[in-house]
């Protein structure tokens, strides 16, 4: 609920002006609930209008994009490319492609990846982009003719100081292995800091595969660690997605100690009590991009339901979300709760709605938001950044010493924040009032009105 007439004014602009786009009015509400004590405090927000601007992208660019399918078809999709904020550093999020992408999604999470980015300490902007193409079913070649097309048009808008995309959900190694290729094609140069999630022998980072994953449980960690003086050790986890979030999230969760006993995909999900063998996992997911439900016909022990939301209903003592927005409601979350979990870190963007974060708030549950918890990725697209600019690469212990290094940082800039605030153990608002401030202060600054 807003208290503060002047954000409530800002939200009611935002849903005025684009009244279908609901998911970025709940990523927009969410953000603002956090921000009222900032506003008594720091009223030449309000005099500067930064909060107005803060929600409006710089630039929404929307194009076409024909391609010709293996029976020689025209096909004809659209593309985009949400240019949200550059007050701290050039536009930085990723590309998704996936058939329910539309502007109100990408303004979601470009909005979340301003955030975000601020949060790691990193000079990164916030954007995202994409398009409703969809790469399942689709030969290599059609997904190439595809990406080709693509980035000939988004070329003229990105550039390794100006925006720098990656991947997201549908656009992997692959992808973006045809987006640089047609980049370098299109410029006639090669500038490998243009797009980040690269493979490794052409400017990629290692630990990037594993990054958002690995710095899930790093910042679950450091939670556990803080505010309850324990660990994943001997902990039992379930784990939403079987992409490379979660199967990374396992990995690491496993590492640390912890039993992941659950996993899922679009269809249903499995539980293995005995704990998820992960290189089956891997090898059904990265090898052959099978379906989660093969799992359980090669693991004796293991079942396999229908109904990917089912997988809640596992007791656990660490729930971590990794599969796509508000995939838990309130319901669920309260099943969770009542379940005896200790702890849910978001590892897929905006997992949780309102009504679920509030129950598990109130409910006792440790609760890291998406923006701080998911952030090991662009972190360590951050990371990529810098080796491309230097021309060198790091070890993966170096680049993993450097994400666990940032996520446990951020941990501590938004606990401390949230107890600065008055609202101390609030992660949420800890994570909105530290991004955003980093990211206002630099718009008042350079005058960025």
């Amino acid at each position: 609920m807003l208290k503060s007439d002047y954000l409530q004014s800002v939200y009611a602009q935002v849903t005025t002006r684009d009244p279908d786009q609901r998911e970025f009015h709940q990523a927009v509400l969410e953000v603002l609930e956090s921000l009222d004590q900032i506003i008594e405090r720091r009223p030449e927000y309000q005099q500067k209008g930064i909060v107005e601007t803060f929600v409006e992208p710089e630039r929404v660019i929307s194009f076409r994009v024909p391609w010709v399918d293996d029976q020689g078809k025209v096909q004809v999709n659209r593309g985009y490319r949400v240019q949200f904020s550059s007050a701290i550093g050039p536009y930085k999020g990723g590309l998704r492609f996936h058939p329910t992408v539309n502007l109100s999604i990408l303004k979601f999470l470009g909005f979340e990846q301003i955030l975000k980015n601020s949060l790691t300490g990193l000079p990164m902007g916030g954007a995202k982009g994409g398009s409703d193409f969809n790469p399942k079913g689709k030969s290599d070649n059609e997904v190439m003719r595809f990406c080709q097309s693509f980035m000939t048009e988004l070329s003229r808008h990105i550039g390794q100081f100006v925006d720098v995309p990656a991947g997201d959900i549908g656009v992997g190694a692959r992808e973006i292995g045809f987006l640089f290729g047609q980049y370098r094609h299109v410029r006639g140069t090669y500038a490998a800091g243009v797009l980040t999630g690269k493979g490794l022998s052409f400017g990629g980072s290692l630990v990037r595969t594993e990054a958002t994953g690995y710095g899930l449980c790093y910042l679950t960690q450091e939670m556990l660690k803080t505010m309850r003086n324990d660990s994943f050790e001997g902990k039992t986890v379930v784990i939403s997605g079987s992409g490379n979030v979660a199967i990374f999230a396992t990995e690491k969760a496993t590492q640390l100690g912890g039993k992941v006993v659950a996993l899922s995909d679009s269809n249903g999900f499995i539980h293995d009590p005995e704990g998820i063998k992960l290189e089956i996992v891997k090898d059904i997911k990265l090898g052959h991009r099978g379906r989660i439900k093969e799992y359980a016909d090669r693991v004796p022990g293991s079942t396999y339901t229908e109904g990917f939301r089912g997988i809640w209903n596992i007791p656990c003592d660490i729930a971590l979300p990794c599969a796509t927005q508000n995939e838990i409601d309130g319901e669920i979350a309260k099943v969770i709760v009542r379940n005896g979990a200790m702890a849910v870190a978001e590892g897929a963007n905006m997992p949780c709605r309102p009504e679920a974060i509030q129950a598990f708030q109130s409910g006792g549950i440790l609760f890291a938001p998406a923006k701080a918890a998911n952030a090991g990725g662009v972190a360590t697209s951050g990371l990529e950044m810098s080796q491309n600019s230097m021309r060198y690469a790091w070890s993966f212990e170096e680049v993993d010493r450097r994400l666990r290094g940032i996520m446990v940082n951020l941990f501590h800039n938004i606990y401390d924040t949230a107890e600065e605030f008055g609202k101390p153990g609030d992660l949420v608002v800890g994570a909105n009032v530290a991004g955003f401030l980093k990211v206002a202060d630099a718009m008042l600054t350079q005058g960025l009105i």
